[in-house]
């Protein structure tokens, strides 16, 4: 199977492209492609991987399904592009990086200057049909993204995994925590937030504190 992603991931990945479950998962999401409308754009599923090359991966945030309404999408967990109004989610999130780090909130939801630092901005699952949440959940890819939390485990050193809401706390068994920080909380979904299980959590100056120990450059978040 050929998939088209940034050649670093093509390298670590090669078992799981070849492998009958990935045949098995690109095979059906050509299908609903073809017939109904999908999100993000076909060139845009492998989006976090092309922004952010295995190598430079210094900090993973899952989230776990893509937007599914209309130009929300493109491929990056919890962005949105140029010009599309901030979903609840991405709202909570720079309310918590105005609290943690002072940041004044962006007029732009689009997150690609953060994956270019090193952010690999993950879904667990890459593919939505339109309106419909959770659609593709349960065909493959949280298999293969599974195995991707475990290649950067595995081979990554002092990564930082952001876990955020009950879904993303579960993979915590695939992370080495002895060799990686893991910072977990609530969601930044509304529902959530307003529980008072997002705000507060300060997991933006504590990653970066973190990968300053590590003597690497810390995330410009703004």
């Amino acid at each position: 199977m050929q998939v088209e992603i940034h050649p670093s991931w093509e390298k670590v990945l090669q078992s799981e492209f070849s492998s009958p479950y990935f045949h098995d998962l690109i095979a059906f999401v050509k299908e609903d492609y073809k017939n109904s409308r999908c999100f993000p754009p076909g060139s845009q599923i492998f989006n976090a991987f092309d922004r952010c090359p295995f190598e430079q991966v210094k900090v993973v945030l899952l989230g776990q399904d893509p937007y599914h309404g209309p130009g929300q999408a493109h491929g990056l967990c919890f962005s949105v592009p140029e010009g599309i109004p901030h979903p609840p989610s991405l709202q909570n999130i720079f309310k918590e990086l105005e609290g943690d780090l002072g940041l004044a909130v962006p007029q732009s939801g689009n997150l690609e200057a953060w994956a270019k630092q090193g952010v690999f901005l993950l879904n667990a699952t890459l593919t939505v049909r339109a309106h419909q949440a959770a659609s593709h959940q349960k065909k493959g890819w949280e298999q293969f993204t599974d195995e991707v939390i475990k290649k950067l485990s595995q081979q990554g050193q002092g990564l930082v995994f952001m876990l955020w809401g009950g879904f993303a706390k579960q993979k915590i068994k695939l992370i080495d925590t002895d060799k990686h920080l893991v910072l977990s909380s609530g969601h930044p979904s509304h529902l959530s937030a307003n529980r008072g299980y997002w705000f507060g959590n300060k997991h933006f100056s504590q990653c970066n504190a973190y990968l300053k120990d590590q003597g690497k450059t810390p995330i410009q978040w703004g």
